[in-house]
């Protein structure tokens, strides 16, 4: 028995740390992309349209991953890209959490009326397609970033809240909150100074899972020519001009593709990783 947790905790250990240092490469390569980039990813050249990557036969050495059919750079695009799938990733992530947990926190806790009010406007809200409600909500207020964070965050919050609710309401069920109580402690300090802290893993998780799917958002977005102009740097948008030429040019489908899924993969096995490692059998 004690050997099989070993076991599970090694694989969650390996997972976890392939996973962040995946993520560390990422923000380190969005942080200072102007100066890891070869090029510049918005400058075109129809003569140099297309080139296979470095090791294909005819490739040019300064373009290391080939250029798309305008000529410019895909490493260079993949490279800023990051930003833009990190920046929606972290903002989108962490607005939706605020919103969802701390809705999650005051019905699990506070039950009575205000459990019943967020659990109808829960039910209500998840009563909509997400995929065609943000496409609906995009539409309306426009693309650009600002509309693809408020899709995820309009969509997701229900996410956090639903989860974070029954947490709350396990919690408050415990000895150590009833202790509390007689000790003479307000509600809401029980709250922040005794559910929130045994809470917060769970929330940690949530979060990480949710960067991956904000992620994925963004590029299903700009696939479909919905989130910012189509000169920028997307991952989505490379994909999908990909797609058009992937007979003649299949590096531009290609190194977009297996950037998108090993970071989606790395935020998923992070959360999983975590959620291992908080594992109060585990530990």
């Amino acid at each position: 028995m004690a050997e099989g947790r070993f076991q599970v905790r090694r694989r969650a250990g390996v997972r976890l740390w392939l996973s962040a240092a995946w993520l560390i490469l990422l923000v380190i390569v969005a942080l200072f992309a102007p100066y890891i980039a070869p090029k510049d990813p918005l400058e075109q050249d129809l003569f140099s349209g297309r080139l296979p990557p470095f090791w294909v036969h005819g490739a040019d050495a300064s373009f290391v991953l080939g250029t798309d059919s305008l000529g410019r750079d895909v490493l260079s695009r993949i490279i800023f890209g990051t930003r833009i799938a990190l920046g929606v990733a972290v903002v989108s992530a962490s607005v939706t959490c605020i919103i969802g947990a701390a809705l999650g926190l005051l019905a699990g806790f506070y039950r009575g009326w205000v459990d019943v009010l967020v659990s109808r406007f829960i039910d209500i809200w998840m009563a909509f397609p997400p995929v065609l409600f943000s496409i609906l909500l995009i539409a309306v207020i426009g693309p650009g970033l600002f509309s693809i964070i408020l899709a995820i965050v309009v969509i997701d919050w229900t996410r956090f809240a639903r989860v974070i609710r029954a947490e709350a309401m396990a919690q408050g069920a415990m000895d150590y909150v009833a202790s509390a109580r007689v000790a003479g402690r307000g509600r809401f300090g029980i709250l922040l100074r005794e559910i929130l802290p045994n809470v917060l893993p769970i929330i940690v998780v949530l979060l990480t899972l949710e960067m991956g799917i904000a992620v994925i958002v963004e590029a299903i977005l700009s696939f479909v020519n919905l989130s910012i102009s189509t000169d920028d740097p997307t991952w989505g948008g490379m994909i999908s001009e990909g797609r058009t030429s992937i007979h003649q040019a299949w590096w531009v489908l290609v190194f977009p593709l297996i950037t998108l899924f090993l970071t989606v993969l790395s935020f998923s096995q992070l959360g999983e990783g975590l959620k291992d490692r908080f594992d109060p059998v585990l530990r």
